[in-house]
């Protein structure tokens, strides 16, 4: 069975978190069985797996995606999953597995900065309505999503006749430390690590430091220069917030391990990927009170409501016993243990096995 993975989405730069799902699923799947990837730029090599076979063709923005089945035909796949739900090509001899990470933008329509204004354009009328995505899944002869609460809601939705398999995200493998300690008198620092997107609600978070005397919140994601000039405008006098405006792995997770908690207050999510790897760290998790959060975390983090800023101050506030922390961070370890790249891995290729039957 000739397996091909479509890496296109890959970032040339660093990883968001689609572009780390494909890569993270390329890496486990070599491991398993053999695996060709599809990239459209040389660059995008850099942020995937060392000797996995790979194939140069168009990018998925051109127009020359409407005839991506002949190339992917002459490459002899029998099966091609895409970390995406979008891949062109009509008149295809393989089997096709496609990837709907969650349905966030029906509620919050406003695409990703990165796209070209065309494809802009275009997402927010393709999120206009369900009947598209039907159209678009049920190309496909499988269904991948990210959690248990996405898959219910694509059924409640009623979004695909096709089978739906769920194929976790899973946080980077890590040695376990000890926590060092943070400079004594120094501040006890939360993080947040994600988009600035309105969904993602960082302003509840910056609210919130206003009744978080003797914190300092690291806002870790690379942000446009408008945005962190709106945020900036909202940070309450005398609180201590810090843009990073990008993070390195190896800082990010410095920082993770001498943090208090790791904290969001988003709106919505398919998943939460950087929840799973505060918890993979050993590091507390503040969130808002969202159905996926108590998924992946299994209910060891803080919850709050969510827009609410002294609930978000009161929940980090929670992690300052220390009998408290022990047991939930131990507690979450254990949870986030049961998401690895490798299960996810299998789960994937027992799919792909079955459909090549």
């Amino acid at each position: 069975m000739k397996l091909v993975v479509d890496a296109r989405w890959t970032r040339t730069d660093q990883h968001d978190g689609i572009s780390r799902y494909g890569a993270s699923l390329v890496e486990a799947l070599h491991h398993l069985h053999p695996v060709t990837m599809l990239i459209h730029d040389e660059r995008q090599l850099d942020l995937l797996p060392d000797g996995v076979p790979h194939v140069l063709i168009n990018s998925p923005f051109s127009v020359r995606e409407l005839w991506v089945s002949r190339t992917l035909n002459r490459l002899g796949a029998d099966v091609v999953f895409s970390p995406l739900q979008i891949i062109g090509g009509f008149r295809r001899r393989y089997r096709l597995v496609l990837t709907l990470h969650d349905l966030i933008y029906y509620r919050h329509p406003e695409p990703p900065g990165f796209l070209p204004l065309p494809v802009k354009i275009a997402w927010r009328l393709y999120h206009k309505a369900f009947w598209p995505q039907r159209v678009m899944l049920n190309r496909a002869d499988a269904v991948v999503t990210v959690s248990d609460t996405t898959r219910r809601l694509i059924e409640q939705h009623r979004l695909t006749r096709r089978p739906v398999a769920v194929v976790h995200n899973a946080p980077q493998p890590q040695a376990v430390r000890t926590p060092p300690e943070s400079p004594a008198g120094g501040p006890r620092e939360l993080v947040y690590m994600g988009s600035f997107m309105p969904y993602k609600d960082v302003e509840t978070l910056l609210a919130g430091m206003a009744h978080l005397p003797g914190y300092r919140l690291h806002l870790v994601s690379r942000i446009a220069p408008q945005r962190e000039a709106e945020l900036v405008r909202q940070v309450p006098p005398g609180a201590d917030v810090v843009f990073w405006r990008g993070i390195g792995e190896e800082d990010y997770q410095r920082l993770l391990d001498r943090a208090s908690a790791l904290v969001t207050a988003s709106r919505d999510e398919g998943f939460g990927l950087p929840v799973i790897e505060a918890m993979n760290a050993g590091t507390p998790v503040v969130c808002s009170d969202l159905e996926i959060f108590h998924e992946v975390t299994g209910g060891h983090a803080k919850f709050f409501e969510s827009g609410s800023a002294k609930g978000f101050a009161d929940a980090v506030r929670a992690w300052e016993d220390d009998a408290v922390r022990a047991d939930l961070v131990a507690a979450a370890r254990n949870q986030a243990a049961k998401f690895t790249w490798q299960n996810s891995a299998e789960r994937l290729l027992d799919l792909v096995r079955r459909m090549a039957q």
